[in-house]
């Protein structure tokens, strides 16, 4: 393993996974939330730049990669990909945790959150959680399908969770 995407639904723990893979295996990890989002929760003014900086991070040699940006990013990070940890966990876990989350770091930047972006409480967030499996999970699905060659490993539960990083 030196190229390892983490994808699925805000709340499922691919931020926490990605970092416990960073520390396990000493691969360097990237949170495409971090190269996305400008100060005050803005969208990065440009599409083209931020493409090209997942890009070049997909180029290099090692990499752990967390986030989805399905609709943004071309298919490049499953071409190159050795491992796609698919976090499928049950929406309601994924929006309880994004709450509890919530409430541990209101008004704080997150480590894996760019500057500037502060934990809120927003309605369009939650209801992103909300229809993920319905609009994202399928995006994701077929990237995969159509671009990957690697192991693909689904985590469904947390004890899932802990056998695949106990298998390391």
């Amino acid at each position: 393993m030196n190229r390892i995407a983490v994808i699925g639904c805000s709340g499922a723990g691919k931020s926490t996974l990605a970092r416990e893979l960073a520390a396990r295996t000493g691969i360097p990890v990237y949170h495409l939330d971090q190269l996305y989002w400008q100060p005050g929760w803005k969208p990065h003014p440009d599409i083209a730049a931020f493409r090209e900086a997942a890009d070049g991070i997909v180029a290099s040699e090692r990499w752990i990669l967390d986030g989805g940006f399905f609709d943004s990013l071309g298919p490049a990070r499953f071409e190159r990909a050795d491992v796609v940890v698919l976090l499928d966990l049950p929406t309601p876990l994924c929006l309880y945790r994004a709450v509890k989350r919530w409430l541990a770091y209101r008004g704080e930047t997150r480590p894996d959150l760019a500057p500037g972006c502060p934990e809120k409480f927003d309605l369009e967030f939650y209801r992103y959680i909300l229809t993920y499996r319905a609009k994202q999970m399928p995006q994701a699905q077929a990237l995969i399908a159509q671009h990957f060659r690697g192991r693909l490993v689904r985590i469904r539960n947390d004890a899932e969770r802990v056998a695949f990083l106990g298998a390391l």
